[in-house]
């Protein structure tokens, strides 16, 4: 599970909620009309947006936030320079018996076409067409819950302005133009806090595992394509270390970078 969003959602909401109360109580920021109003709302231009399909995946893109598997660049890179240990050592074919461990299918697939032998551009072409519709399919949840941080803010204007003007029509009745008024404005301030304590950040956070997960797989496309080409096992780890930052290449030129 990931904490930094649990966190991040529970502290939001308390910072929230402790406003409201040290006002003197939730009872003025609680209304159910305003609440369907920005989250049916939200939700029905959602679904005019995109497909059935990729709305009823929110729930387990939404998941890909909470839970997270933590995953060590520096660990995959000698993982890779260990099949090029392997592979310069016994022939490439003995990586077919070597990978039988590994728990990505990413780096499984790339070994065994090199082990197949697969000529070297197709290799990298699947690879990188592989990854082009990770990148895309990672987009299009992104891109849902960005659409619902852009409209849950609009229906909660949309709902001040029925607030508005119910309250114009009550002009007669002065005692009333103050909870009407305050109403109103409630549904402003539940599109701001939905989209902006809830879903804006799960977008954000989705397109950051979506930039890690593709880092890992283009150090793997790398890896498996210099260890078709049988470079050297030193050579295989330094073009890998390009892709990591200065700080954690261990190397004496990233410390004095760092």
């Amino acid at each position: 599970m990931d904490l930094a969003t649990i966190i991040g959602i529970i502290m939001g909401i308390s910072l929230v909620g402790y406003s409201m109360l040290s006002g003197g109580g939730a009872e003025a920021f609680i209304s159910p009309s305003s609440m369907m109003i920005v989250i049916g709302g939200a939700v029905a231009s959602v679904l005019t947006s995109v497909s059935l399909a990729n709305f009823l995946r929110a729930g387990k893109i939404f998941s890909k936030a909470l839970f997270h598997k933590e995953q060590s660049a520096q660990k995959l890179i000698t993982d890779l320079v260990g099949y090029a240990e392997i592979a310069r050592r016994d022939g490439i074919l003995s990586l077919e018996n070597a990978t039988k461990e590994a728990t990505d299918p990413f780096i499984v697939k790339g070994i065994q076409m090199a082990v197949d032998g697969t000529d070297p551009e197709l290799i990298e072409q699947i690879m990188n067409n592989e990854l082009e519709a990770i990148a895309e399919r990672h987009d299009t949840g992104k891109a849902l819950f960005d659409a619902i941080g852009r409209y849950a803010p609009a229906y909660g204007m949309i709902g001040t302005l029925v607030g508005l003007i119910l309250m114009l029509r009550s002009m007669d009745d002065p005692a009333s133009l103050g909870p009407n008024m305050a109403i109103a404005l409630i549904t402003t301030l539940y599109g701001s806090m939905f989209a902006n304590m809830f879903a804006l950040p799960i977008a954000d956070k989705l397109g950051a595992r979506n930039n890690e997960e593709l880092l890992f797989k283009t150090i793997i496309i790398k890896g498996v394509m210099s260890i078709q080409s049988g470079d050297n096992p030193r050579i295989v780890e330094q073009k890998l270390k390009t892709f990591l930052p200065p700080s954690l290449r261990g190397d004496e030129g990233g410390q004095e970078e760092e």
